[in-house]
């Protein structure tokens, strides 16, 4: 269509212009007055790919106007459609009367990149970058450098045009050709840890390195990194990342630390201040968890971690809170964790010693060969007195895993005496 449209409006174009007078035009200025209407001619066949018509309609532009955007436009169309020879020699043409135009010059330089001419590319692209020390300049030697495979010479390039503007795309190039092609490792990270400490770990800066550390498995890299990564981009993919680091490395300290301050998975920080025995952290966590869920597993937990953190275990309002919050759970769901720690604590502290061992029998129904459960059943046959059958007891536990726990051996020590006071007084 745009060419069949092209039929009919280039010669009307043609007998526009003839008729006008040669006048220099300002940029802000028309040439014609159906200027604006061929410039969306030309930007239309732009859109639905036809480049040709394109470059053709914006070179009719600049013969008109003498505006060189349109004659840079006309060879950027050429460009597109990879019109190469066209290109070099509309290119070559122009140069005879602004033949130190740096643009034509770039466009000669990749016109010759595309028709692999590649001495006479670098010989051009070289000098034009020491006259102009743009940029683009820089990048334009360097890809043709890489082109020829002389990556030291991409690389120099590559470090000029960073240092221009410390853009992150050019030194991810510049890291790839690095780390890549001339087996320069660690001389690639450091330009991206440089750049990252400086100007910060953007998602294409930290994307570059965890792929660099990943592939050396470096595990102290991918962990800095993904902490920086992390800081702009707190995503649930990212924080468990982190977590598989630091639990591969088994660096518990820093992995609270950071589950602390990421509240990425209270569940597993709730499990680390078990293990570590920070029970002041785990009875606020475990707190916060059943008031989000209401899941009285965590009721249960807030129990346990209460009792342990407190230092006067013999406190009534200690207990009274542990005993009410243990007995909540255990109505809800027989777990036996819990139900042997509420039997053991009204055994203990002598608070309901009979009602604690109904507790521990329906645990024993459950786990009937477990030691600490049966350690818990003797212990209450020991408060009420009944030091024989706490003693038959306590000779099962000590056959089974855990029977040398040192609770347990107190236990042991205590029903022996019992016995011995008990054949004492016969």
């Amino acid at each position: 269509m745009i060419k069949i449209l092209l039929l009919f409006i280039l010669p009307f174009f043609f007998v526009s212009c003839s008729m006008m007078h040669k006048e220099v035009i300002k940029p802000n200025e028309k040439a014609f007055e159906e200027e604006d209407m061929y410039i969306l001619f030309a930007l239309r066949a732009e859109q639905i790919g036809n480049n040709s018509s394109a470059s053709e309609i914006f070179e009719k532009l600049y013969k008109v106007s003498d505006k060189k955007e349109y004659i840079y436009r006309s060879l950027q169309n050429d460009l597109t459609a990879k019109a190469y020879k066209k290109l070099l020699q509309r290119v070559d043409n122009l140069l005879v009367n602004l033949p130190s135009d740096s643009q034509l010059l770039r466009f000669k330089v990749v016109a010759l990149l595309g028709l692999n001419r590649l001495d006479e590319a670098i010989k051009l692209a070289v000098s034009l970058a020491s006259r102009t020390k743009k940029t683009n300049d820089y990048l334009l030697s360097s890809e043709i450098y890489k082109k020829r495979e002389e990556f030291n010479l991409a690389v120099k390039y590559l470090e000029s045009a960073y240092a221009k503007e410390n853009n992150e795309k050019i030194l991810d190039q510049l890291s790839i050709v690095l780390y890549v092609n001339l087996n320069r490792k660690k001389e690639a990270i450091a330009h991206l840890e440089t750049h990252s400490r400086i100007l910060g770990c953007s998602k294409l800066v930290c994307s570059r390195l965890i792929a660099f550390y990943s592939n050396d498995n470096n595990i102290d890299g991918l962990v800095s990194t993904y902490l920086r990564y992390y800081e702009i981009k707190s995503s649930e993919k990212i924080a468990k990342k982190i977590i598989q680091l630091y639990s591969y490395k088994r660096d518990f300290k820093n992995l609270i630390t950071f589950l602390e301050n990421s509240s990425s998975d209270d569940k597993l920080l709730l499990q680390l201040y078990s293990s570590t025995k920070s029970y002041k952290k785990a009875y606020s966590l475990a707190d916060k968890l059943y008031e989000e869920t209401l899941d009285v597993s965590y009721l249960g937990q807030s129990a346990v971690f209460e009792y342990e953190n407190a230092k006067n275990k013999n406190s009534k309002k200690l207990l009274h809170s542990v005993v009410k919050k243990l007995e909540k759970v255990v109505e809800v769901e027989n777990q036996a964790v819990y139900l042997n720690y509420l039997g053991y604590i009204l055994i203990d502290h002598n608070l309901n010693v009979s009602k604690g061992m109904q507790y521990i029998k329906q645990v024993l129904e459950i786990q009937p060969n477990y030691a600490f459960y049966l350690d818990s059943l003797s212990w209450g046959y020991y408060k009420l007195g009944e030091c024989k059958k706490a003693d038959e007891i306590i000779k099962r536990v000590e056959k089974l895993e855990g029977g040398n726990d040192p609770e347990v051996l107190e236990h042991i020590e205590a029903i022996q005496k019992c016995l011995k006071n008990k054949k004492g007084e016969k």
